[in-house]
């Protein structure tokens, strides 16, 4: 599997997006990531280790304590995958517009 594969399959689900959400605003004891989860401790250290897997999130450690922290450079990939296509879309809805535009012009002459 490609890494944007390994991203994309990571970001597919809730839970682990609300995980980098939360990342997003600094490093987290892992204890302290799942505490809002209403799942145990292991099952939020299944979603951290698909993330760790598609390299979205690093782990340091620190004595008994496990830290996480966002890695960009795989959401970086999905930005500049996803980014061709917004520009496909930008440049068909842009066509769309004028020829509507064109439309209801054409048709403002036709009832005068």
């Amino acid at each position: 599997m490609s890494n944007l594969d390994l991203a994309f399959a990571a970001l597919a689900d809730p839970t682990r997006r609300r995980i980098v959400a939360r990342l997003t605003r600094g490093e987290l004891r892992v204890t302290d990531l799942a505490q809002p989860f209403a799942m145990s401790l292991n099952a939020v250290s299944k979603h951290v280790k698909v993330l760790e897997g598609a390299g979205l999130v690093g782990r340091r450690r620190e004595g008994r304590e496990h830290y996480l922290r966002l890695r960009a450079a795989p959401l970086r990939e999905v930005a500049r995958w996803t980014a061709q296509y917004e520009r496909f879309w930008t440049r068909r809805l842009d066509a769309l517009g004028a020829f509507l535009d064109g439309q209801k012009e054409n048709g403002d002459e036709g009832s005068q």
